[in-house]
C-alpha cells in the first residue's frame, strides 16, 4: 500500500511539472499529428470539382481536414486514457504521455471532451451533416478501438469504412454530390492498404502474435494473400469504370496507368521488401509512390482544366 502510494505521488508530482511547462506540447503529441496525412483524403472531392473551387470551398476543406484530425485526436486520448495501464508494460507505448506518467490522464479527458465538442460544432456551421458524420466517424472508431479491432474481417472493414466517411466529409463541405463509382474505390483502396497493414504486422510478429494484436491469431498469409489479390482487382477495375462512367471527361482513363503502378508497386512492397506496416510513412518514404501520387495529383488537375 505505501509503496503504490508512493508511486501515486510521484506521478501527482510529475503532472505538476509537466502542467507548468509542456503541458501543450504534450497534448498536441497527444493527437498523434504523425497520423494526420490519413485526413488529406477529404480533398479528393476539391480536387475533382475544379468548377467549385473558391475561397471559401478552400477554407471549408481545410477546416474539415482539422476536425477530422481533432475528432481523431480524441478518439486516441480516450484509447491511450483505457490502455495506460497496459501501455505501461509495452516496449513502445510505456512512452506515450499518459502511459509514460507526463500527462494527466484525467486531464487529457478532459481536453479531448472539450476539443470534440468544439469540432462537432465547428461542423454544424459548415454543414449538418458533416456534424452527424463526424459524430458516427467518432463513435465507429471508439467501438474499433474498444471491441472491433479484435474481429477478424471486420477490424479491416471499420478501417476502410473510416476512409470512406473522409471522402463523404471532403464533398459535404464544398456541397458536391460524390458518385459511387469514387466511393467504392475510395472503400477498395482503402481495404487493400489496411490487408497489406495486417500482413506485415503477421510478418513481424508471426511467432508471437498475441503479443501485439489478438486479431493476428485469426489471420494467415494465404488469406490475406487472397483478399489482397481480390481487393488489388476489384480497386483497378472500379477506377477504370469510374473514369469512363463518372459524367466526366472520358480522358481521365489516361490516369488508370499511375493508378495500375500504384498497386504494383504497392504490392511489391509487401512481397519483396516485407513492408507496408504504415501506409503513410511509406508515401513520403517511398520515391516510386510519392512520385506516382504527385503525377496522378497533377494528371487529373491538368485533364479537368483543359477537358472540361
Amino acid at each position: 500500500m505505501k509503496l503504490q502510494a508512493s508511486h501515486t505521488a510521484d506521478r501527482s508530482e510529475a503532472y505538476q511539472e509537466v502542467s507548468q511547462s509542456s503541458v501543450i506540447r504534450l497534448l498536441f503529441k497527444q493527437l498523434r499529428p504523425k497520423q494526420w496525412t490519413k485526413n488529406l483524403l477529404v480533398f479528393a472531392a476539391l480536387i475533382f470539382s475544379l468548377k467549385a473551387i473558391n475561397v471559401s470551398a478552400i477554407v471549408n476543406t481545410l477546416t474539415t481536414f482539422f476536425l477530422f484530425s481533432f475528432v481523431s485526436g480524441c478518439v486516441y486520448i480516450l484509447n491511450d486514457y483505457v490502455d495506460r495501464e497496459a501501455d505501461r508494460n509495452h516496449p513502445v507505448k510505456k512512452f506515450r504521455p499518459m502511459a509514460s506518467g507526463a500527462l494527466n490522464p484525467t486531464g487529457a479527458l478532459v481536453f479531448g471532451g472539450i476539443l470534440l465538442v468544439c469540432s462537432l460544432v465547428v461542423s454544424y456551421k459548415i454543414n449538418p451533416l458533416l456534424m452527424l458524420l463526424l459524430a458516427v466517424y467518432f463513435a465507429m472508431n471508439v467501438s474499433y478501438s474498444l471491441k472491433l479491432k479484435h474481429v477478424v474481417i471486420m477490424d479491416i472493414m471499420v478501417i476502410a469504412s473510416g476512409f470512406v466517411l473522409r471522402a463523404i466529409a471532403g464533398g459535404l463541405a464544398i456541397n458536391v454530390h460524390l458518385t459511387p463509382w469514387f466511393l467504392l474505390c475510395t472503400m477498395l483502396l482503402s481495404l487493400f492498404l489496411a490487408i497489406g497493414k495486417r500482413r506485415h504486422e503477421l510478418f513481424l510478429l508471426d511467432k508471437q502474435k498475441d503479443a501485439h494484436r489478438k486479431v493476428l491469431d485469426k489471420y494467415s498469409f494465404t488469406l490475406l494473400d487472397q483478399l489482397t489479390s481480390i481487393v488489388a482487382t476489384a480497386t483497378i477495375i472500379s477506377y477504370s469504370l469510374f473514369t469512363f462512367t463518372a459524367g466526366r471527361t472520358i480522358y481521365l482513363m489516361w490516369t488508370i496507368p499511375f493508378v495500375i503502378y500504384g498497386i504494383f508497386r504497392y504490392l511489391y512492397l509487401i512481397h519483396i521488401e516485407n513492408k507496408g506496416g504504415a501506409p503513410d510513412r511509406l508515401l513520403v518514404e517511398d520515391k516510386h509512390i510519392l512520385v506516382t501520387v504527385v503525377l496522378y495529383i497533377a494528371s487529373v488537375l491538368s485533364i479537368l482544366l483543359i477537358f472540361e
